[in-house]
């Protein structure tokens, strides 16, 4: 009979071994975290979106054009040679351009004091205006600035002769600081937008005769 001897670690090899293992620990929980961001803004406060009587109309905010380079789950930014950077640890909550007509969507509807159907039955009885928006450049310049360029056409549904509204509107917004700031100034740069909509549905539905608001 051939007796082995039994292998019992010595205090060293433990040591090393619990290394190893908090070695591996660490290595794992240094994996950068992803953040969320959203386009969607607060709410304005009460008495702002009051300042006008509510629209006698409904709106209905049409899917929302982006540049092919902007759609990305993840944040698409400016670097100082020029070139665009995609940042994987700063990704928006869901598809951007669905972000962005959502934010839209609540800004334009605050701001008239009246509902977007879009995805409703239409109701009876109220005037309809359709609104598309095309952002033609959407850029990002971290711990600078916002820039954003979108054209928009507005619309009565049903109506004879098809009479539309076209304008066109450029938004900068400074953006100091972090990415959250820079998503801060892309909601601002929206909520801009969002006004000039709603100021230029609530002329057009009055009368045809006027043309875009101031700036566009």
């Amino acid at each position: 009979m051939t007796i082995r001897p039994r292998f019992t670690p010595g205090p060293c090899l433990a040591t090393a071994a619990l290394g190893l293992a908090a070695l591996g620990l660490s290595a794992c929980s240094s994996t950068p975290p992803v953040h969320y961001h959203s386009l969607l803004a607060p709410p304005k406060p009460a008495a702002a979106a009051a300042s006008a009587p509510p629209a006698p109309f409904l709106v209905e905010v049409l899917a929302v054009g982006i540049p092919a380079e902007l759609d990305q789950a993840q944040l698409v930014v400016h670097q100082s040679d020029g070139s665009l950077a995609i940042l994987d640890g700063e990704r928006w909550a869901g598809p951007l351009a669905d972000g962005i007509r959502t934010a839209l969507s609540a800004d334009i509807s605050q701001d008239l004091g009246t509902q977007d159907i879009a995805g409703l039955p239409r109701p009876a009885g109220k005037p309809l205006l359709r609104i598309k928006v095309q952002v033609r450049r959407l850029d990002a310049w971290p711990g600078q600035r916002v820039q954003m360029d979108a054209d928009w056409s507005i619309g009565v549904a049903d109506e004879a002769g098809n009479a539309r509204l076209s304008c066109r509107g450029r938004f900068d917004q400074a953006a100091p600081g972090a990415y959250v700031q820079l998503v801060q100034a892309q909601q601002a740069a929206l909520a801009a937008l969002g006004a000039r909509i709603a100021a230029d549905a609530r002329a057009w539905a009055s009368s045809h005769n006027g043309g875009c608001s101031a700036g566009a």
